[in-house]
């Protein structure tokens, strides 16, 4: 029997995947916006933002996000979202760890 699939054990599976350019994880970023479980469990639709709409690596960190939330036991369907509002403000968005790395001081 597979465990029960929430919005926390998905967000657990991405903080696998780091944005590539940036070199952290994409939770730790506040890239993903939100998770919400559907169908009884089964189908995970991810809202992600990106550090900019014209990201050159988009098209791989939406990939690697499907694939990791895919990859949780118990999903069955995946459908990642990209949200523009708010935009990505590091300053409001990455965790302190990550805003000590890149130098941003509050």
């Amino acid at each position: 029997m597979s465990a029960t699939v929430t919005p926390i054990r998905v967000r657990e599976a991405l903080s696998g995947v780091d944005d590539p350019e940036l070199g952290f994880p994409i939770t730790d970023l506040g890239l993903v916006r939100g998770v919400d479980v559907h169908a009884g469990g089964t189908r995970v639709i991810v809202y992600l933002t990106l550090t900019s709409p014209m990201c050159p690596m988009g098209p791989e960190i939406v990939a690697a996000t499907h694939d990791a939330a895919a990859g949780v036991d118990g999903v069955e369907g995946v459908d990642v979202q990209l949200v523009w509002q708010p935009p990505w403000d590091p300053r409001e968005d990455a965790s302190d760890d990550v805003k000590a790395e890149l130098g941003i001081w509050l």
